[in-house]
């Protein structure tokens, strides 16, 4: 994709049907901050503003402003209103994984311990080849999404019978 020089003045006007899709989706609120921004922009290119003034009235850089009017242009109204997907890194951790751990968290600790601490759980977890390398934290964190504390100690309460 070629783009043009920032320096050459960026106008354009909005087809009627991506006027009403603007005005139908600043009027809902329901959407996130920077896409409600982007549309405010795409509206103000649409009444003639230029990109510096648009900065100002937004609170962005016009070059930002700018980007996304390019955007627009080059490729369409969803292209200037969304980012693109971002591959992100996976999760090193399956859920099978994550399985095992908690089950191993409810288990009698090994001989010596009354309870689990979260470095035995680390140390007995990397032991026992469940996986090749965790952290703490990982392990607190898979614990507590499974609702499983067991350094604590839980103090039952029984309703009493009249």
């Amino acid at each position: 994709m070629k783009r043009k020089s920032i320096n050459v003045k960026l106008s354009f006007k909005l087809k009627e049907e991506e006027r009403q899709i603007l005005k139908g989706l600043l009027s809902k609120g329901k959407k996130a901050v920077r896409v409600i921004n982007r549309a405010r922009i795409l509206q103000l290119f649409d009444k003639g503003y230029t990109s510096p003034q648009i900065s100002s009235v937004i609170g962005v850089t016009a070059e930002t402003v700018r980007r996304i009017g390019w955007n627009y242009v080059n490729q369409g109204l969803n292209r200037a209103l969304y980012d693109l997907p971002r591959s992100g890194v996976g999760e090193k951790i399956t859920a099978k994984e994550k399985t095992h751990i908690a089950a191993l968290a409810c288990t009698e600790p090994p001989e010596g311990y009354d309870i689990w601490s979260i470095r035995l759980l680390t140390d007995e977890v990397i032991k026992r080849g469940i996986v090749d390398e965790i952290s703490r934290e990982t392990i607190r964190i898979i614990l507590k999404s499974h609702g499983i504390k067991p350094w604590r100690e839980k103090n039952v309460v029984c309703s009493r019978t009249k």
